[in-house]
């Protein structure tokens, strides 16, 4: 008869305890890969930061000492060149932005919601596939070959359609934006209506509802949130382009009375003058003090889209 020893038992258990809780090569691994993931989620946080530091500090200066509120905001004259009397007034920059951007998203928003309701309400199979591949690599074209998109084919094109003598205005460079805004806008509007459980289509369906019905009236209303945060990130998407409004807008600081208006961005006026102007001087801080407030608007655009996002999703 063989018995077992309550002792030899215990110190097996406690062997393989140990083996289970010793550090071997799996677990340093383990934790090496813990700490790389942690350092590069918390590096988009000091990156962020960073940038905002830096363009602060350097257009701090003309904030604190020659900032003119009403002069800076309210005035449409331009003129950083001007020895004797240089003026620095944002306003047609300003309209210029914003009627780009504005017609940037009557471009872009019937163009995405269109795509995204087709794709997540009707689209099946390969067709689904297919078109969110083609959403994808529209959204991969670099913002360089937009411009030239704008400068070569539809400048010519707007000068033979619309008998205007330059191409290059308010209406080539809002189409060239709004399709660069609209992949983003498509695929959050995707989401957000995937993100409406199929509960209420199949009870809408029950009671006798085409699938556009069911659309119109169910999805769309369920998924309103998530659709709003879509637009207003492809609001921040055009509101900070910069190459592509350079190349298509005429680079002209006017305030637009018609789309067919050349008009000059606030992006692109950063980006055509900053390499021309003295490190520290009145011009280099001025620009810095347009990039401060370009920051602070994309991020409140962006952090409300993403609020607005992330509250659909946990409804």
């Amino acid at each position: 008869m063989v018995t077992s020893n309550p002792t030899q038992g215990g110190a097996v258990a406690a062997r393989e305890v140990n083996d289970f809780d010793r550090r071997d090569f799996d677990w340093y691994v383990d934790k090496a890969v813990e700490a790389v993931v942690f350092v590069c989620g918390v590096s988009a946080i000091v990156f962020v930061l960073g940038i905002f530091v830096f363009v602060t500090k350097e257009g701090i200066g003309f904030i604190i000492e020659h900032l003119n509120f009403r002069e800076f905001f309210l005035t449409p004259y331009w003129s950083p060149s001007d020895a004797d009397d240089p003026e620095y007034g944002i306003l047609a920059l300003i309209a210029g932005t914003a009627s780009v951007t504005g017609l940037a998203m009557l471009v872009a928003i019937p163009f995405s919601l269109g795509t995204a309701i087709y794709i997540a309400e009707f689209a099946s199979g390969k067709t689904r596939e297919a078109l969110k591949v083609l959403v994808e690599l529209l959204a991969a074209i670099p913002s360089v070959v937009w411009g030239f998109i704008g400068l070569v084919i539809m400048n010519p094109l707007i000068i033979k359609w619309f008998d205007v003598p330059v191409g290059l205005c308010v209406l080539n460079a809002g189409i060239i934006l709004g399709l660069m805004a609209a992949p983003i806008m498509t695929s959050i509007a995707e989401d957000a209506l995937k993100a409406v459980p199929d509960r209420y289509r199949e009870a809408a369906e029950a009671m006798g509802a085409t699938r556009w019905q069911v659309t119109y009236k169910v999805v769309l209303p369920a998924a309103k949130n998530g659709l709003l945060g879509g637009v207003l990130l492809g609001v921040g998407r055009g509101f900070g382009e910069t190459m592509a409004v350079l190349m298509a807008t005429g680079h002209a600081v006017n305030i637009p009375d018609s789309i067919f208006d050349s008009v000059r961005a606030l992006t692109a006026t950063i980006a055509a003058e900053l390499g021309e102007t003295v490190v520290g001087g009145e011009h280099y801080q001025v620009l810095f003090t347009i990039g401060i407030l370009l920051f602070l608007v994309t991020f409140t655009v962006n952090l409300t889209a993403d609020l607005i996002v992330r509250g659909i999703r946990k409804g």
